[in-house]
């Protein structure tokens, strides 16, 4: 009987299909390999299931695998699998999935919108657009296939200009196979039948298939004599079947059975890091959201996490198979420094696998995700998450911004030193429990040197009251005081802007020093907004505050350094009336109000109320000067 053959045109809007599949849709022209693999790789899932029923569909043949085989001199790719395979029916139907009812409505509404990229998911069959994506990078596309259990197969080809044809053909095997003729390559494009660029495109889009892809690699091996040793320096070469993916999809597994040295091999294999995790979170979801995560949080920030072109680790895999990297849709901006892999079987995609949609699906398992990490980080030991909050406590405190649903779980694991924690971390949670039965507020510092923080003047008071002070050191604490105004109904307090409420001021005493303030506050004009009595200060003489207000002296300095413009603040000169220095000062005003030397003190008042501050004097000449002209009076017997 005379084999069944025909020749069929591609409708018109199928044929506008193709051009946008082939000239719009792909961004890497490498794509094609992925969808063609992956399209092997559903072949054998459908057959593995059909065998669950048919037991005997399988026959003698049951190692599954892919296979791909390039030939430079004939141009052309072949990949095959022996998987369910096709009858000619259903190369028919699966093929013309692209040309079912609704494809020219759709054109319409893509070309309306200038957006061909959109093409919904419906629109792919078993070898729909992923298989047409073929035609990117050949002329000719041939695909020969036998059903398991048929007796015949069939043989479709196309060259992609409008018509295609379809007839009867043998194959020893079940499967498909899919051979291309490829197009001409110009000097800087891929070379698809070269064995590396197959090997790095399977590494990167293909590596965790649950089958191998086996290709024959030549090579070149040291020729064996009888006693199967080296026979000198001779050589040979041969040709080893090799498999090229590694099938190590570990997130697939139960964690039980993943030991952790396979966790921390498959971390340095994602990470491009051979410093060991912190720790991870392996986690799989059944149900409505169906997905699969194994995400690392590093031991060390990557170099590029602090700059603009630092890139979100989460790779997205739909069925083993790569989607794309750096997925910023899976991980909010704060959580960018994780690493690790995301299986979603029912992702919306676009057909290209390139673009993922904004929907309710990809939502739910971020706020799932982000979810687990924040529990992760809660469980960890003292020790493990100090580490962590040293290295990303920077852009982890982001969240109190980005991520109201969570505040209140960011703000737990913040940690910060105080004035009490003799250098070591403290939770906000525990600063709380520490506080005085009279302590009304969480007093905060900010700044950035510890030290210098740790014996500002502005503290001595509160130190005197045995109150304890968070020491922030870091530029995103003035942004997390910002957004984050109280904490277990506990309001934060600067220690150095405004008045400490629990001290009051004698008002008689104010009165003897309201002369002497006036005249330094004229003085200094220029330079301080008010010259009043201190509430912070009980041994230094002099200090600079702000209003409650005003932006602090570190944030200034922050956004001076990042080339901000920011309008000079004036501060508040606060003086200690109880030190000895002031009372000698008053008593020169009030012998002798044109004295020379009360500019000198009052100038000198303010540069030391700088320096206490870790301010920087606009001119330390100055100072330097007045200080030894001060000295050289004082040990004249001239008064002090």
């Amino acid at each position: 009987m005379e084999a069944k053959k025909e020749t069929r045109q591609f409708k018109t809007e199928v044929q506008q299909l193709m051009s946008i599949i082939i000239n719009s849709l792909y961004s890497h022209r490498e794509i094609f390999l992925r969808e063609l693999i992956s399209n092997a790789s559903d072949a054998i899932d459908k057959l593995r299931f059909k065998a669950q029923t048919q037991s005997d569909i399988l026959g003698t043949d049951t190692e599954f695998k892919i296979r791909i085989v390039p030939n430079k001199k004939k141009r052309t790719l072949e990949i095959s699998d022996n998987g369910i395979g096709m009858t000619y029916d259903e190369v028919v139907e699966n093929i013309g999935t692209i040309a079912k009812s609704g494809t020219a409505g759709f054109l319409e509404a893509a070309t309306a919108l200038n957006k061909p990229d959109m093409l919904t998911p419906e629109l792919i069959g078993q070898f729909g657009v992923g298989f047409y994506s073929a035609f990117i990078v050949a002329n000719r596309v041939s695909l020969i296939t036998k059903a398991a259990g048929s007796d015949t197969a069939t043989k479709w080809e196309s060259t992609g200009d409008g018509s295609y044809t379809v007839e009867e053909t043998e194959k020893e095997t079940r499967g498909t196979t899919v051979i291309l003729s490829l197009k001409k390559t110009e000097k800087d494009e891929q070379d698809f039948t070269d064995e590396w660029t197959i090997r790095n495109i399977i590494k990167k889009h293909s590596d965790f298939v649950a089958y191998p892809i086996l290709m024959d690699v030549e090579k070149t091996e040291p020729v064996l004599d009888k006693d199967g040793k080296p026979d000198g320096n001779k050589t040979i070469k041969v040709v080893r079947e090799e498999t090229l993916n590694s099938m190590k999809a570990i997130w697939t597994k139960d964690k039980k059975e993943v030991s952790d040295e396979e966790y921390n091999e498959f971390y340095r294999h994602i990470a491009h890091d051979w410093n060991e995790p912190l720790t991870h979170l392996h986690v799989k979801l059944e149900g409505t959201t169906e997905y699969s995560a194994l995400l690392y949080i590093p031991s060390r920030p990557p170099l590029d996490l602090f700059h603009g072109e630092g890139k979100h680790g989460i790779q997205l895999y739909s069925k083993r198979v790569f989607i794309m990297e750096n997925c910023k849709e899976l991980m909010p901006p704060y959580l960018a420094f994780i690493k690790g892999v995301v299986d979603a079987p029912d992702l919306n995609l676009n057909v290209s696998r390139e673009i993922l949609q904004q929907d309710a699906l990809v939502k739910n398992i971020r706020k799932n995700l982000v979810k687990k990490i924040l529990t992760l980080l809660e469980e960890l030991d003292k020790d493990k998450y100090e580490q962590f909050f040293k290295e990303f406590g920077s852009i982890f405190k982001a969240g109190l911004s980005m991520d109201y649903d969570n505040r209140g779980k960011i703000a737990d694991l913040l940690r910060y030193k105080t004035t009490k924690s003799n250098g070591a971390f403290s939770s906000l949670k525990d600063y709380v429990n520490r506080m005085q039965t009279d302590q009304e507020a969480i007093y905060y510092i900010t700044g950035e040197n510890l030290s210098a923080l740790l014996n500002s003047p502005h503290l001595e008071r509160l130190k005197d009251k045995d109150y304890e002070v968070l020491l922030m050191t870091d530029p995103m604490d003035e942004w997390v005081l910002r957004d984050l105004h109280e904490y277990e109904e506990k309001t934060f307090k600067s220690a150095e802007k405004g008045d400490l409420d629990f001290e009051t001021i004698d008002d008689k005493r104010k009165d003897e020093y309201h002369a002497l303030f006036d005249f330094i506050k004229t003085s200094l004009d220029d330079k301080v907004k008010e010259v009043k009595p201190s509430t912070h200060l009980k041994d230094s003489v002099a200090c600079l505050s702000g209003d409650p207000n005003d932006m602090s002296a570190y944030m200034e300095k922050v956004l001076r350094a990042t080339g901000q413009e920011t309008p000079q603040v004036k501060r508040v000169l606060e003086l200690n009336m109880d030190h000895p220095l002031l009372a000698k000062i008053k008593a020169i005003y009030e012998r002798d109000k044109d004295s020379s030397v009360l500019k000198d003190y009052s100038d000198l008042l303010f540069d030391m109320a700088v320096i206490s501050g870790g301010g920087k004097l606009d001119n330390p000449s100055r100072f330097s000067k007045t200080i030894g002209d001060l000295m050289a009076r004082g040990l004249a017997g001239s008064p002090f």
